[in-house]
């Protein structure tokens, strides 16, 4: 089945040059140009990805990433936000709103494709990777089903907090370093600096306590994940 892609974009210009790099490099592509209109079409058919602006007529893009955040059967579709260059705020927001990536205008298309490639080719790694599930203390990953629980009890994340997530449970115990987790999780040389390592680490205590203190910050560096303690 080939992978369909949702752009969401207003600007007929900027969406045309889009649609057409997406294409050639033999994407599926459904184009709206609204916010209301992306729901729309996310309600009909899921994407496999969606590109989204932030600055839409009718729902705000920012809103879109937080409806479909906050719907089980829409919130691990991976989202690349597409920002203003001077939209730094914006682009913190949207990537504490569950944002997978963001490419700021004007931007190449020939990179924005290569993120595209990227980030489904680990999420699909993800999917395709067989055997037993992560699991620390009473929490359980399961790549096969891509699913997030702790004691039976499903647990809502997006696509790259997933990634993260389980490149954290594969290597507890080690000292990650910002760098080495944008290049292993994001997949290729991240230019957005490593403000949005720290955004998903802190997203990842949020919805799943038992790591706020496991999760450790090691200062000026990076992150590790210790053990959980024997009665967990």
């Amino acid at each position: 089945m080939p992978t369909r892609i949702l752009v969401v974009e207003d600007d007929p210009d900027i969406a045309e040059l889009i649609v057409r790099y997406l294409e050639k490099a033999e994407f599926v592509v459904d184009r709206v140009a609204s916010g209301r209109a992306a729901l729309e079409a996310v309600a009909t058919r899921l994407p496999d990805l969606i590109v989204l602006d932030l600055m839409l007529p009718q729902i705000a893009g920012l809103e879109v990433c937080r409806r479909l955040r906050s719907e089980p059967r829409t919130s691990s579709i991976p989202v690349i936000m597409l920002t203003a260059r001077g939209e730094e705020s914006d682009r913190i927001v949207g990537l504490e709103l569950g944002a997978d990536d963001y490419v700021a205008k004007p931007f190449s298309p020939g990179e924005l494709v290569a993120r595209v490639r990227a980030l489904l080719r680990r999420i699909h790694r993800e999917k395709s990777t067989a055997g037993t599930p992560l699991r620390y203390g009473p929490l359980a990953v399961d790549a096969d089903r891509h699913l997030v629980a702790i004691a039976g009890r499903e647990i809502a994340l997006t696509a790259k907090e997933f990634l993260l997530l389980s490149y954290l449970l594969e290597h507890r115990g080690r000292v990650l370093s910002r760098d080495v987790l944008l290049a292993d999780v994001w997949g290729y040389r991240y230019t957005g600096g490593t403000r949005t390592v720290d955004v998903h680490v802190r997203r990842l205590r949020e919805k799943l306590p038992l790591l706020s203190d496991a999760l450790v910050t090691v200062k000026q560096f990076g992150y590790k994940l210790v053990d959980p303690p024997p009665s967990a």
